[in-house]
């Protein structure tokens, strides 16, 4: 699906999560998931299925929202987009797309696994392993790069949890690699001292996988109907929807019920620091009332103070993080907020291309700058392990962030983001538009902390540099330059602020070539 389509679809989900109403709630489960249940969750919680607390499922009470100062001195996530999908080796959108006739993935999925009326999704299931999965081992290779937080998915559209659910019994401890994926990855992170997230994509699951239900036009089996359509997985599939129900969002108030229940569920087994949707806040009064018990449930176990996180890909107005895909700002956001980006596709794919490290830093620097978080996908294989070029790439992110992390971690934006060469395109804010922003040597990026200014050059300058923010006449620098330091360098930068411009010689030897990080401090 291309980005602009799937925009659409959010903008089409956004105004269905508008519409609901909290008379959808009655928090229920399912008659597919009382046959998969076989233990109840019971957290401490109020009748309306939301722990007690100062939040409740409205727009003025989510306004007391308050951001963590773990989230805004994180600045680095690292995220595991990783499950089924991986196996056929084809990306993303594997279980949606080999229902689709015509499509490239199902012609794959009909040479290698069968026809999708009887070798359907149900089937790659049982061949995700994971065999040479070592959450362990990775997360010490994501802490030595730098990140702060680690966020494991819960389940992908495709409807299959990677935690211990009591409610679904597609999920990863009964089927596939028989391991509670969510869990462990938790206990890792927390036993490397990162914070821990999980990502939900389940509320566009529903619509998601319509495609399943549906049957070949042309060929022998033209009419046959996909495996989808049979009785006995339509708790994976989900029955059919209604043929107007076709955005992002579902429109069927069974289905926002049977969302809340198996978001809460996640919530109250695991607690995580950070809760991702794939989509604005679904739902309306739903959502709100799953956001409510998100930061009540975080209160109850913090002793009243709130570390909670929550990102949807909807403007927040303070009432959460929001998340911009594959995308940047155009300038420093009020709110604290969060890039989520894959290092190549989201699910493993044979044969692609890779962010480089100096692609993933300068997207970090230039994010931080404006407020925001980088919380990148770090492509396993379906396995569980890194190929050798990841691994290469975690290991020059490392080297950076040891050197430069100071004017990263703990940071705030400074009066301005930076500055940006005449000739740099507009770029304006929004997701899906990190293709269109290049960085050059003449972009400068600035952060603060402790009084001390952090100035980026994003890249090897050829000539000196001149930051025309600092120079004497400037408004922005109250007080004048003392002393100029370029991190990871033995070299002292020569430098003169100058009426026009303050201007560093440039090094005679970089000591990285994606991003210098001078230190500049000021007189008393």
């Amino acid at each position: 699906m291309s980005n602009d389509n799937r925009q659409e679809l959010f903008k089409k989900g956004a105004a269905l999560a508008a519409s609901a109403t909290l008379a959808t709630l009655v928090p229920q489960v399912s008659q597919a998931q009382e046959t998969a249940q076989t233990q109840p969750v019971a957290p401490i919680v109020a009748a309306s299925g939301i722990a007690p607390g100062p939040f409740k499922p409205t727009d003025e009470s989510l306004q007391q929202y308050q951001y963590p100062d773990w989230f805004r001195d994180a600045k680095f996530g690292i995220w595991a987009h990783w499950g089924p999908q991986a196996v056929p080796r084809h990306g993303d959108w594997y279980a949606k797309k080999l229902y689709q006739e015509g499509d490239s993935d199902y012609k794959d999925h009909l040479q290698r696994y069968g026809h999708p009326s009887k070798a359907g999704y149900k089937d790659i299931i049982p061949l995700w392993k994971a065999e040479k999965w070592d959450p362990e081992k990775l997360m010490a290779l994501y802490k030595k790069a730098g990140a702060k937080y680690f966020v494991s998915m819960g389940s992908h559209h495709d409807n299959f949890f990677l935690w211990n659910s009591k409610l679904h019994r597609w999920n990863a401890v009964n089927m596939g690699p028989h391991k509670d994926v969510v869990g462990l990855w938790q206990k890792a992170a927390q036993a490397a001292g990162l914070r821990f997230g999980v990502s939900e994509h389940l509320a566009a699951s529903y619509t998601w996988f319509q495609t399943s239900h549906g049957a070949d036009k042309t060929g022998p089996l033209a009419g046959v109907p996909y495996d989808g359509n049979d009785p006995q997985y339509q708790d994976l599939y989900h029955p059919p929807a209604a043929p107007d129900d076709t955005g992002w969002l579902t429109k069927n108030p069974e289905w926002h019920r049977e969302w809340f229940n198996d978001v809460k569920e996640l919530i109250d087994n695991y607690h995580p620091d950070l809760l991702y949707s794939d989509s604005v806040l679904p739902f309306g009064a739903v959502g709100r009332s799953m956001l409510a018990h998100y930061y009540n449930q975080d209160m109850l176990r913090h002793g009243g103070k709130l570390e909670a996180v929550y990102n949807c890909k909807q403007s927040s107005d303070g009432k959460w993080v929001q998340d911009l895909e594959r995308g940047v700002m155009d300038g420093i956001n009020p709110n604290p907020w969060q890039t989520d980006t894959s290092i190549g596709d989201w699910f493993y794919r044979t044969g692609q291309q890779y962010k480089s490290s100096t692609d993933v830093i300068q997207m970090l620097v230039d994010i931080v700058s404006k407020n925001g978080n980088l919380l990148i996908n770090i492509v396993q294989t379906p396995e569980g392990d890194l190929e050798p070029d990841m691994l290469k790439t975690l290991d020059e992110i490392a080297t950076w962030t040891a050197v430069n992390g100071e004017g990263i971690y703990g940071t705030r934006p400074w009066k301005i983001y930076g500055e940006k060469p005449a000739s740099a395109p507009a770029v304006k804010a929004g997701a899906f538009n990190e293709g269109k922003v290049k960085y050059t040597a003449q972009d400068i990026r600035f952060t603060t902390k402790n009084g001390v200014l952090y100035a980026f050059c994003l890249g090897v300058p050829a000539e000196d540099i001149r930051i025309v923010s600092l120079a004497k006449n400037a408004t922005l620098a109250d007080k004048p330059v003392a002393s100029v330091q370029l991190l990871g360098s033995d070299e002292k930068p020569e430098w003169n602020q100058g009426d026009d411009a303050l201007v560093i010689k440039k090094p005679t030897q970089a000591p990285n070539a994606s991003a210098l990080a001078y230190k500049i401090s000021f007189r008393n």
